[in-house]
Formats: structure tokens, C-alpha cells, sequence
């Protein structure tokens, strides 16, 4: 059986990226206290599961694609082999929502839902779903958006992916998660009829086109010429609006959209699966823009606001771009270790995280759990 490795949960050779190898500087103490917050977490998650086999809410089966996801990252303990009874409830709850369209969703977020969904079915590495996932596959390359004259690309929003369904809205998030998915599913569809094969992949060009739509570098994205510098590099929410939101130069009058932290690190991630190269001046500068930014406080430009999923964006993007050390204005940090610690210090008593701001869902502790055992499980295998 092939094993998928995602970058949920294991560390991926991604493009160009895969040419510096990781050194192996294990840290025994340090995996010792990673593991067991990773156990305790994992012992909350399992006591939080729905009879029905779903976690947090029957409306959403991405919240119970993440827990799914997080065991199948232990590093230590196999989960693959036998799933257990209780695993194999949240997979049947999975693909009991799937509509005939192949989507993963009940009512809405339908990308969203689907694209972790297949993510929490990648990572069981069962060929069972093979089907299922090729159907979900085909789902969101059809969501990718094209809203002008076809195949041109003459609007910003071109390239991107939304929510779905009523909301089709191009985005930076939906459009990471949808290119995720279907990097880690792409061995599912290898094909060697080129017409076929067309058909089942996404445009990438395209992608990217969005993607630097939604970066603070007017070298690639005219739109944000005489941008203030302290946000060259970063990236935003989508063309047009920052969840940051913006500055003005009080000397020009030009308006310029906040970068901030979870954007900025959901760019270069994006950057990677659509396999630009290290030395491509966009990802350059989203790196120099991370370095320059860098805390474990807050989500730069948005506070406590998406905290979790920051953190765990940290550890996805600078592991699958294979950057060991992040170069801040105080010299280079070893991210991993300080992302682990701080996670550890932020864990509650019973295992659980969660965050006292609830935008983004965060004060679920299934999601704010889930996010950072994945981030440990990454971690862990990075020492």
C-alpha cells in the first residue's frame, strides 16, 4: 500500500524544496515533552467524539476530518493498519456526506468541507477510498474560478477558489486548502493519456495568478504599487480586502491592504504546492516579510484572531518548504523548537486547546486541538 505523506502530518519533498535535506538534531528531552502533549491531546480529541462518529457539529465534516487527521500523525503509534471501530465511524460520517456532485458538505462551506475531508481520508491511507476521493477530486477542480472571458485570466478572482456553492467568491484560504487537497491526491489521477489527464487537474498557472493577486509585490501585482514597505511581501485575504484591513499614506493618499501572519504563511505554502522555486522573487519576499514578523504572541496584523491556525500554518509551510531556520531581525530562530514550547505552554489540563477569541471557529477545542497536534506531529519529526 503506497503511504501518502501529507503535510498535515508528515514532513513532504515538495518540488525544488526537497533539495536541502533536514539535518537530524533530535532533541530527546524536547520529543519527550512533544509526545506525551501530543497523547493528551489526542486522549481529549477521542473522549469528544459524537456517538454518530462526527466531532463538533454534523453540519461540517471537516471538524471531524482533523481529529481523523491528527491520529493518523502520531509518531509513534500506527493507527493505519487496524483502524480502530471509533475511526472507522468518523470515515462512515465522512462519506456519508458526500452529494452526487462528489462534494464533502451538508449545507455550506462546501470547499472548505471537502478539501479537509479529503485530507482526514488521505492521511487513512485506504484504497477503499480511492473512488471517493477521485469524485471529490473532480469536485473542486470544477470550483476553481474563471469569471471572465475563459481561460484568460482578465480578473483578479481568476485561478482562485471560494467557498462554494452560494459563496464562489475567490479567496487566499479556500484556494490553499483546495490546492492541498489536490496536490496530496494527484497520484490518484496519474494517467498516460494527456487528454485525460487535463481534465483532472487544476489550472496552476492560473493558481498562481491568484495568488500573487493576493501578495503585497508590485513587481507581480501592479495593484499594489506604492504600497507601504512594511507590508512587501505579505499577502491578504483576497484582491481588494485584508481581514487586516489597511493604511494610508498620509503624503500620497494611497491605500495600502495590511499584510498579516496566517496570509502571509498560507502564501507561501500555496507557493510551494504550485511548485515555484526557492529562488522565485515572490517567495522571497513572503519569507523576508515572515522573518521580519515573526511572534508566537499573536497572528501578526490580527492579534489573538486565528492564533491556532497560525500556529500550525508556521509548522506546515516552513516544514514543506524545508526552511529549518527562519531569518528574523534578531538573527536566525529556530522556529521549531520555539513553536513546540510555546504550544506546550498554551496546552490546558485536560489536553485541550482552545482560543478565548471564537473568530474562525477557534473556541471549538476539537479545532484548536486538532490544529496543534498536527503542528507537534510535524514538529516532532523535524528534531
Amino acid at each position: 500500500m503506497q503511504t501518502i505523506l501529507l503535510t498535515t502530518v508528515l514532513l513532504v519533498s515538495a518540488g525544488a524544496f526537497a533539495q536541502t535535506v533536514l539535518p537530524n538534531r533530535a532533541n530527546v528531552s524536547l520529543k519527550l515533552e512533544i509526545e506525551r502533549a501530543i497523547d493528551q491531546g489526542l486522549k481529549f480529541l477521542k473522549a469528544e467524539q459524537n456517538k454518530g462518529g462526527w466531532w463538533s457539529s454534523p453540519e461540517h465534516p471537516a471538524l471531524t476530518a482533523l481529529p481523523l487527521t491528527a491520529f493518523h500523525g502520531h509518531p509513534t503509534q500506527d493507527y493505519r493498519s487496524k483502524p480502530a471501530g471509533w475511526m472507522r465511524k468518523g470515515y462512515d460520517f465522512i462519506r456519508s456526506t458526500q452529494k452526487p456532485d462528489g462534494g464533502f458538505y451538508v449545507q455550506g462551506y462546501a470547499n472548505y468541507n471537502t478539501a479537509v475531508s479529503m485530507m482526514g481520508l488521505l492521511t487513512a491511507d485506504n484504497p477503499e477510498f480511492n473512488d471517493t476521493l477521485r469524485t471529490a477530486r473532480g469536485y473542486l477542480i470544477g470550483l476553481q474560478n474563471d469569471l471572465g472571458v475563459k481561460g484568460t485570466n482578465d480578473t483578479v478572482f481568476d485561478g482562485g477558489v471560494g467557498y462554494g456553492r452560494r459563496y464562489p467568491h475567490s479567496d487566499l484560504n479556500n484556494t490553499l486548502l483546495a490546492l492541498e487537497a489536490l496536490y496530496h491526491s494527484r497520484h490518484l489521477v496519474k494517467t498516460d493519456a494527456p487528454k485525460l489527464a487535463s481534465r483532472q487537474e487544476l489550472d496552476w498557472k492560473s493558481a498562481i495568478s491568484f495568488l500573487q493577486n493576493c501578495q503585497n509585490l508590485p513587481a507581480h501585482n501592479p495593484a499594489t504599487e506604492g504600497i507601504d514597505s512594511t507590508n512587501k511581501g505579505g499577502f491578504f485575504y483576497y484582491p481588494g480586502f485584508s481581514q487586516a484591513g489597511s493604511i494610508t499614506n498620509s503624503q500620497t493618499g494611497r491605500v495600502s491592504l495590511r499584510s498579516y501572519g496566517s496570509a502571509s504563511y498560507a502564501g507561501l505554502l500555496s507557493y510551494v504546492y504550485a511548485d515555484l522555486k526557492p529562488e522565485d522573487p515572490r517567495v522571497k519576499n513572503v519569507l523576508t516579510w515572515l522573518g521580519e514578523n515573526f511572534t508566537l504572541e499573536e497572528n501578526p496584523g490580527m492579534g489573538q484572531q486565528g492564533l491556532y491556525y497560525y500556529l500550525q500554518l508556521i509548522t506546515k509551510a516552513l516544514s514543506t518548504a524545508r526552511a529549518d531556520q527562519l531569518e528574523t531581525p534578531d538573527g536566525e530562530i529556530n522556529w521549531r523548537r520555539a513553536v513546540a514550547l510555546r504550544l506546550i505552554a498554551l496546552q490546558k489540563n485536560d489536553g485541550s486547546w482552545v482560543n478565548a477569541n471564537n473568530r474562525w471557529w477557534e473556541n471549538d477545542p476539537v479545532l484548536a486541538t486538532s490544529y496543534c497536534v498536527i503542528a507537534l506531529e510535524m514538529i516532532y519529526r523535524g528534531l
